[in-house]
Formats: structure tokens, C-alpha cells, sequence
């Protein structure tokens, strides 16, 4: 296999550091949203899910010099900047199993967290975008 290039140790090491925000701001705070839930789950839940994931993404990004574990990034970065852009700015209600989550105010934690998953998710999909190309140019010969 071959070597990392500075760059993508780089892009690495930027992708991790807000995944590892990301789930500590997530599992440091999801004790004080389980009183929002619906009878399938809670606001807390899904909190301890995401940052479980962010643990999760960011080990496989560090171990695993693929493509795939930089699409898993992307798509957890990005999803979570998506969810709290969306929370923080329209009321959605309750979307299927998942509770009314609609939080207008921004708080310290919530804007890091922001900061860190929007720098991340770039991060990502450069990283993903490299590493694409790089299969592919290996794979042309």
C-alpha cells in the first residue's frame, strides 16, 4: 500500500478532529434531551447514536486508507450539519418516529459542534474525493 501523502494525513487528521467534537458535544449533551421522544425514541437516543457514530467513523478513517471510510465521514458530517441547520431554523414537528427536535437557540456547544461538522464534512469530501481518484488512476493502469 502506499504511502499517505502529507495532504491526506492532513485531511485526515482535520476530519477526525471534528468527528471527535462532534461526538463529544453529542454524548456530553444527550442527557439533557430525554424528555423529547416519541414512544419509538428519544432526543437522547439519538444523540448517543450520532456520537457513537462519530467515534466510529473517525477510528475507520484512522485505520482504514479507503475510499469508503471517507464517504462514511462525509455522510456523517454532513448529515449532522444538515439536521442542526434544520432544526435550529424551521419547526419540522415530528418526522415519523422521531421526536420534535426544533431548537432555535444556539448555545456555545451547539455552534462548536456546527463549526466542527461543517469543517469536517469539507474536509471529507476532499479526502473522498482524492482517494476516488486515486483508486481510479490505479485501477486504469
Amino acid at each position: 500500500m502506499k504511502r499517505r501523502s502529507w495532504f491526506d494525513g492532513a485531511l485526515v487528521l482535520v476530519v477526525v478532529a471534528g468527528l471527535a467534537i462532534d461526538a463529544y458535544v453529542h454524548l456530553h449533551l444527550a442527557g439533557d434531551y430525554g424528555l423529547v421522544h416519541t414512544r419509538f425514541v428519544s432526543q437522547a437516543t439519538l444523540f448517543r447514536i450520532e456520537g457513537g457514530v462519530a467515534l466510529l467513523a473517525g477510528v475507520l478513517l484512522i485505520a482504514w486508507r479507503s475510499w469508503i471510510p471517507a464517504a462514511i465521514a462525509a455522510v456523517v458530517t454532513a448529515g449532522g450539519v444538515a439536521a442542526v441547520v434544520l432544526y435550529a431554523s424551521v419547526d419540522p414537528g415530528r418526522l415519523g418516529p422521531l421526536p420534535d427536535m426544533y431548537e432555535p437557540v444556539w448555545y456555545a456547544e451547539k455552534t462548536w459542534s456546527l463549526y466542527a461538522e461543517a469543517t469536517a464534512a469539507a474536509a471529507a469530501l476532499v479526502l473522498l474525493a482524492i482517494r476516488l481518484r486515486a483508486r481510479s488512476a490505479t485501477a486504469a493502469g
